[in-house]
């Protein structure tokens, strides 16, 4: 994922939480939003229990997670105590690891291809489990980052849909760090009303507000809560 600004000691973790949410609401208040139509996702990848059992305590309940290895790791003892817990994948993800990812996420952010696309019909049959779907979007078309290029959304949603059976919630871009990233939140929000989808993961820490904005209704803030490691 694209780096984020820098943010509070990972020690002052409750602090930058709080501070995040008065962001939040605040570009709500700007956009007209109801901030209950905005999911922060703590993006807690690479942080251990110590930095994330006071972000719980603080009231946080859904987090992001790069990795199906790490987050197996660290989140079943984590959950057990709050059930209410809610785990986002929102790195890549390995169709060979389809079958973690179903049973421990209960959203996935990185649809981007049909042999993953295939995996995930098959787990989400046998598991009985219907996680969030978002596909992601490759808004700059840039060659290292994964996603369905924008031209090709249309065609890869109605296939996820037609050909494997998905529910898809909706979809999710990165954009280029050396650019605005107000263009690719709006041409995400376009292909995601036209295709009839609800949800829209976007912003980081950066840009959060810009993405409230342009309709998201999920953010992943990483190190404005955590801080970097």
């Amino acid at each position: 994922m694209a780096p984020e600004k820098s943010g509070d000691l990972t020690s002052d973790s409750p602090n930058a939480f709080a501070s995040v949410e008065r962001e939040i609401a605040r570009a709500c208040a700007d956009a007209r939003r109801d901030r209950a139509g905005v999911t922060l996702i703590a993006v807690s990848k690479t942080f251990g229990a110590d930095a994330i059992v006071p972000v719980i305590a603080a009231g946080q309940r859904v987090f992001g997670e790069n990795r199906v290895q790490e987050a197996k790791a660290k989140w079943p003892e984590l959950i057990a105590p709050r059930p209410d817990i809610k785990l986002h994948l929102i790195g890549p993800l390995q169709s060979n690891k389809a079958k973690e990812a179903v049973a421990l996420f209960d959203a996935i952010h990185s649809v981007d291809r049909p042999s993953l696309c295939q995996a995930l019909a098959k787990e989400i049959t046998a598991q009985k489990k219907h996680p969030l779907l978002f596909v992601q979007i490759n808004t700059g078309e840039e060659a290292q980052k994964a996603g369905i290029a924008p031209g090709d959304a249309d065609a890869f949603i109605a296939d996820c849909r037609d050909r494997y059976g998905l529910t898809i919630s909706g979809l999710m871009c990165i954009p280029p760090v050396d650019q605005a990233p107000g263009p690719h939140f709006a041409l995400t929000a376009k292909i995601a009303a036209r295709n009839g989808l609800e949800h829209l993961s976007m912003g980081m820490s950066a840009d959060f507000a810009t993405a409230i904005q342009f309709g998201a209704t999920h953010i992943r803030v990483g190190s404005a809560i955590f801080g970097h490691r």
